[in-house]
């Protein structure tokens, strides 16, 4: 594989290391960084992120990285993975704290559980993978993976939808469109599969 550089945005909100270390054990040279400047320089850019959407925004605003991100994502059509919140946060509102800004990258909301399931969703559940794009590579129709939302997202366009997840409803679990994904689980906590699609992410 050529030798890339590919960035995990560090803005005080999320569980870093793990994804760090998910990524090394895969391969792949993925570093932390905490200024815009280092982002324009990278090739590939991961977004974690847990807590809440108006917090995560707010760091983001605060640190320099929004419009940086929509230039890379945007304009230089860099990959960019979002995983979790970082996820949450393509998307233009959120329903939390009675109404959070996103990123606007991707049209559409993001919504809490309605149905009577135990909220967070903490734990293991499988993907209905909706189409076999080069990020779920190797991967088969309906692994498990690992979930801790209590928010769902609602992209506008059906055609960004790459899997689908049931919990009481049935919501979005990953989306693509062209070099923007988003997963709503963390492959850095779901063993094999997970695994194999952050190497499916180093590997575009």
């Amino acid at each position: 594989m050529t030798k890339q550089d590919i960035v995990i945005i560090d803005y005080s909100v999320g569980n870093l290391r793990s994804v760090e270390k998910a990524f090394q054990y895969a391969g792949l040279p993925a570093r932390i960084i905490s200024t815009p400047a280092e982002l324009h320089a990278a090739d590939k850019i991961v977004l974690p992120g847990v807590g809440a959407m108006s917090k995560a925004h707010k760091e983001l605003n605060d640190n320099g990285f929004i419009s940086a991100l929509s230039e890379n994502i945007l304009m230089k059509q860099k990959p960019f993975l979002g995983i979790c919140l970082g996820f949450q946060l393509l998307f233009d509102t959120s329903e939390e704290d009675g109404g959070s800004k996103g990123l606007g990258i991707i049209p559409g909301r993001v919504v809490r559980f309605q149905k009577p399931e135990k909220i967070p969703h903490i734990g293991w559940n499988n993907l209905n993978i909706k189409k076999k794009l080069p990020l779920f590579k190797k991967v088969p129709s309906n692994p498990y993976v690992y979930f801790v939302p209590s928010y769902h997202a609602m992209p506008d366009d059906e055609e960004v939808v790459a899997s689908y997840t049931l919990y009481g409803e049935k919501f979005v679990s990953a989306i693509c469109s062209d070099n923007i994904m988003g997963t709503q689980f963390h492959p850095e906590k779901s063993q094999k599969w997970g695994l194999q699609i952050i190497e499916n992410f180093g590997a575009l």
